[in-house]
């Protein structure tokens, strides 16, 4: 027998517990590597969103997810828009001269948005960060004025909005509902936190 005559039976041995090893190693490897990668929830975060507003009626609200807030998307009727013109000398801010939020270009005129129809504005109280509720009725009800024109109530400290986001003189918010930045991809689609095409 030779000096370099080899034993198959520890050979075999050796390969299947280096084998096993290396399937273990895989195996703990994976999960592990797989934490470094971002979330759907993370990299919706700060990710822009779409919204599909096709079936969007006039005077109806939806509410989508941005950077983990709500924003809402409302289609205005034409009579809460022309209600919008009436307002001014109610408002603490009609011309969105305040800067505690930057306010896009496009959403620097009376109803705040790209088109008329539709406001687009991030849904908390710039008071406590607490979230209004829909008004959008007007008249009298209870917490509002007998004037009403509809709009939002921030239930926490009596905050009003109208329908365009604006805050009421002599409120406890300070500012205006936030219009974060969006674009319109098709009459249909909405890209939310975004608003230049690449």
């Amino acid at each position: 027998m030779s000096d370099n005559a080899v034993d198959q039976g520890k050979r075999t041995w050796l390969i299947a517990t280096g084998a096993a090893g290396a399937v273990g190693g895989v195996a703990t490897a994976v999960p592990f590597v797989s934490t470094f990668t971002p979330s759907e929830r993370a990299k919706a975060a700060g990710a822009a969103v779409e919204a599909d507003i096709s079936a969007l009626k006039p005077g109806e609200k939806m509410t989508v997810e941005w950077r983990g807030k709500p924003v809402w998307i409302v289609r205005r009727t034409p009579e809460q828009l022309e209600g919008l013109k009436k307002l001014n000398d109610q408002l603490a801010d009609p011309d969105n001269q305040r800067k505690a939020y930057p306010i896009p270009e496009y959403a620097k005129n009376e109803a705040r948005s790209i088109k008329p129809e539709y406001l687009v504005v991030v849904g908390i109280c710039s008071h406590l960060g607490c979230s209004p509720s829909d008004k959008f009725q007007a008249g009298a009800q209870p917490s509002l004025p007998a004037d009403w024109p509809g709009g939002f109530l921030c239930p926490c400290h009596g905050s009003t909005f109208d329908m365009a986001g604006r805050v009421f003189k002599n409120k406890p918010a300070p500012d205006n509902l936030e219009v974060p930045p969006h674009m319109y991809l098709s009459d249909s689609k909405l890209l939310i936190g975004e608003d230049k095409k690449a």
